[in-house]
């Protein structure tokens, strides 16, 4: 069965539906004699006649084995289509990708990325897993997003940097840029010391700051619920703000900080050295296009 080929089953079934060896050439754009050949071949690898030929203008017709051949060739014909329609579908960006990602990102830029991602290929299957571990490890991800470089064979790409910026209840500080001395003993909600969180807050020790942090939580928006309770302040990355979509709440306001704090850097990992499908390709693609398209930070006082 080894030496059975597609195209002596193709030519097989094409002389039964047309009923002639030569009506089956002009549809396959062979010659004749090349549809005999392949029937010829065909038998060989079955060990048997396939069908009866009585000559003349009367139709061939399949033999038993014909039959049995016939009824399994059309399987194989129909999975070589399918195969066939799933590539074609897989080069042209459908098929399946997994993105990691966090939660910044989640609300300001993989909307933007899922939409036109779905709008271009309808049929893709777009997984995304949201995680903020100390050391991420991209595994089987297509792509990971993180604040910052990670370990192992990856490659990165910088899609921007994230300025740090402070919330805080209206009138806690006055219009404008807030000094950083300002936050020295102040109460301030934040993140666990996780990702860039750390050097953040070593940032503002560098400064002379001592802020005192009253309520660590890694959900955004439970720290703005208690910036608008009165509980404390919070320094914020620029995508964490832009994601609550604060600016018509009467009960915030966002302050720079002077001198400002190193920006969290936001990058867009893959694995190295594989070759990645045409939607990772095309989801990256979108990605840098979305971050480039973001404003820079428009802060009210």
């Amino acid at each position: 069965m080894s030496d059975v080929e597609l195209r002596h089953l193709a030519a097989m079934a094409a002389i039964v539906e047309e009923g002639s060896f030569g009506r089956a050439a002009a549809r396959l754009g062979y010659t004749q004699s090349t549809v005999s050949q392949q029937v010829a071949a065909l038998e060989r690898a079955v060990g048997g006649p396939v069908f009866d030929r009585p000559g003349g203008p009367r139709q061939v017709r399949l033999t038993p084995l014909g039959s049995v051949v016939l009824e399994q060739g059309r399987e194989l014909l129909a999975k070589a289509e399918a195969l066939a329609d799933a590539v074609d579908r897989f080069k042209a960006g459908d098929g399946r990708i997994d993105i990691g990602t966090f939660q910044s990102v989640s609300n300001v830029i993989l909307p933007s990325v899922v939409r036109r991602l779905r709008d271009e290929h309808p049929g893709c299957d777009i997984r995304l897993s949201e995680e903020e571990p100390e050391q991420p490890r991209i595994g089987d991800l297509d792509l990971l997003f993180y604040d910052g470089r990670i370990d192992g064979d990856v490659e990165q790409l910088k899609l921007l940097d994230d300025p740090y910026l402070l919330v805080a209840g209206a009138g806690t500080f006055p219009d404008g840029p807030v000094p950083m001395e300002r936050l020295d003993g102040e109460p301030m909600v934040a993140w666990p010391l996780t990702c860039d969180q750390p050097l953040m807050e070593q940032a503002i020790s560098r400064s002379g700051a001592r802020p005192r942090v009253v309520f660590r939580t890694a959900v955004n928006d439970t720290l703005l619920s208690m910036v608008r309770a009165g509980l404390g302040s919070a320094v914020l990355p620029w995508l964490a703000i832009r994601g609550a979509d604060i600016a018509s709440d009467d009960r915030l306001r966002v302050h720079e900080l002077q001198p400002s704090l190193p920006p969290r850097e936001i990058y867009l990992h893959r694995r190295a050295g594989r070759t990645h499908s045409p939607l990772a390709a095309r989801a990256l693609e979108i990605a840098v296009e979305v971050a480039a398209e973001l404003a820079p930070p428009s802060v009210g006082t």
